[in-house]
């Protein structure tokens, strides 16, 4: 389903800028149980993104954008989604494509490759 139309908008339930991230970091180390974007979890560790997760971006062929969750208000007019969540934008269409409830299924990084490898087709 690749093609220059189509545009995955991944949507972390956490807000940006320092002091968040910061705050979100000291939240993983201490209470990982209670941390609430596994979308987070999956492709960064406390203080970088996993390196496997980036190698998989450079091979997709279709554009990927990330947001915050305090800035997806000011890029898109989307209906409000339990976050974390993964968009998919065809032909300027968008639709809720991966949803937080499958998110939280995911244990590794390798698995949730895989999921959105198969949907991509």
């Amino acid at each position: 389903m690749t093609s220059e139309q189509t545009k995955l908008i991944f949507v972390y339930n956490a807000d940006s800028g320092f002091f968040n991230t910061a705050t979100d970091i000291a939240h993983k180390i201490i209470s990982p149980q209670t941390y609430s974007c596994n979308l987070c979890n999956l492709t960064h560790g406390y203080f970088k993104i996993r390196t496997s997760w980036v190698k998989f971006l450079q091979q997709l062929d279709v554009e990927c954008e990330f947001l915050h969750r305090d800035e997806l208000d000011k890029h898109y007019n989307f209906q409000n989604h339990d976050l974390p969540a993964i968009y998919i934008m065809k032909n300027n269409v968008a639709e809720l494509w991966i949803t937080k409830q499958e998110i939280e299924q995911f244990k590794n990084i390798d698995d949730f490759i895989s999921h959105i490898r198969n949907k991509l087709g």
